[in-house]
């Protein structure tokens, strides 16, 4: 069974570094348990977003692409 995020956050279109921006100030306003779902298509932002997971502690659950377009689901764990 696929988790249901909590949130999405569409950045496609957007370029770095706004979809980790965005992606920090959402997880900020989240609470413990809740999943966010982050789509973008900046060929950096898969990247810079499993960095900035990795660096908030968080936890990525499953990344899957379609096309240009990258779909990032992260469970805020603390």
């Amino acid at each position: 069974m696929k988790a249901q995020p909590d949130k999405t956050l569409d950045c496609l279109g957007l370029y770095c570094p706004e979809p980790v921006f965005r992606t920090r100030t959402e997880l900020d306003d989240m609470k413990t348990g809740e999943i966010l779902e982050v789509l973008a298509d900046d060929p950096a932002a898969e990247e810079d977003i499993k960095s900035l997971v990795k660096h908030l502690e968080q936890e990525i659950i499953d990344i899957s692409k379609k096309g240009n377009a990258v779909r990032i689901l992260i469970k805020k764990v603390k």
